[in-house]
């Protein structure tokens, strides 16, 4: 099965999106993205405004063949074992991708404040069905929480099979804030990278499908975001004072997504940076991201496992 579900959506030029967004290995140096800056996006887009209008009718083409894999996604899962709520970290016995063996998918969302998490939730994963979505925000942990290790939270929730999970914010938290803020000791959130690698090495061992996305803004694009939501009273909700803390540690933010990126690309989770101040690319790149890692899991709808004419016979009173 191609990447949508055979649906004709226009393929990026220079490479699929995952080639050419990926971190590559060494120093990752996030200066030299330019976040207004379109990799892929085809000459068939036009030029000017027409760009923003061609790329938000991609996107809604991507998104029903998304929404046909995930149900295939869905079915496959549901013939094998039926999905049920997770209690916590898949295992290996969990079975792997495609072949007919229930998968799953996570997108790992991270940004800085205003970088667009919520918004491409909304127009990417807005054209699957929610049964089959396991979407999880983490914000600052609980009492609760914190009586356990950092990773504990998280575990609990990976998606089970069948599903497509989207996190927003994720464990990356723990290397980020903590580590800007000095929430921990540098020894604390220093171990913890080889603790991520490891525990997505779990996930990916049992049949996950991870994508790692940062959503890569500029200081500027940042600061018109934050004044749009002061300006309009609809947006105040979204607003938050401790943003313009965040917004003046911004080159130690940078330096820790940076860290975190060289450190925790793997090949088997590797990380994306999605150049996110023009929304509508932002959009068309991540659902080229889905679509070419449903592309890889070989998905179908799984054969009736009961007699198909005796059934239609009954229905028919024969």
């Amino acid at each position: 099965m191609d990447a949508f579900g055979g649906v004709e959506v226009v393929a990026p030029e220079g490479g699929t999106v995952r080639e050419l967004l990926r971190v590559g290995g060494g120093a990752v140096d996030l200066g030299a993205v330019d976040p207004r800056s379109t990799p892929g996006l085809p000459a068939a887009a036009g030029r000017g405004g027409a760009r923003k209008a061609w790329a938000r009718q991609q996107v809604e083409l991507a998104g029903v063949g998304l929404g046909r894999q995930q149900e295939m996604l869905f079915a496959a899962a549901k013939g094998a074992a039926g999905p049920k709520a997770p209690a916590s970290a898949p295992t290996t016995a969990d079975a792997g991708l495609g072949r007919g063996r229930p998968g799953r998918v996570l997108l790992v969302l991270q940004a800085m404040d205003c970088g667009g998490k919520d918004g491409t939730i909304k127009r990417v994963a807005g054209a699957m069905n929610p049964l089959g979505l396991h979407i999880r925000s983490f914000g600052p942990p609980t009492a609760a929480e914190r009586r356990h290790d950092f990773l504990w939270r998280v575990r609990r929730a990976v998606p089970p099979p069948g599903y497509v999970g989207i996190f927003n914010r994720s464990h990356y938290e723990d290397v980020l804030i903590a580590r800007v803020e000095s929430l921990v000791p540098e020894a604390t959130w220093r171990a913890r990278y080889d603790k991520i690698n490891a525990f997505e090495r779990e996930l990916t061992d049992a049949g996950v499908a991870l994508v790692k996305v940062m959503l890569h803004i500029s200081y500027a694009e940042q600061g018109e975001r934050l004044s749009e939501r002061l300006s309009d009273p609809a947006k105040h909700w979204k607003y938050n004072p401790s943003d313009l803390d965040s917004r003046a540690r911004w080159d130690d933010y940078q330096a820790a997504y940076a860290e975190a990126l060289e450190r925790c690309g793997t090949d088997a989770a590797p990380w994306y940076v999605v150049p996110a101040d023009r929304k509508w690319y932002r959009d068309w790149a991540v659902a080229h991201l889905l679509g070419e890692t449903f592309g890889d899991l070989d998905l179908g709808y799984p054969a009736a496992d009961f007699d198909v004419a005796a059934e239609r016979r009954r229905l028919c009173g024969d």
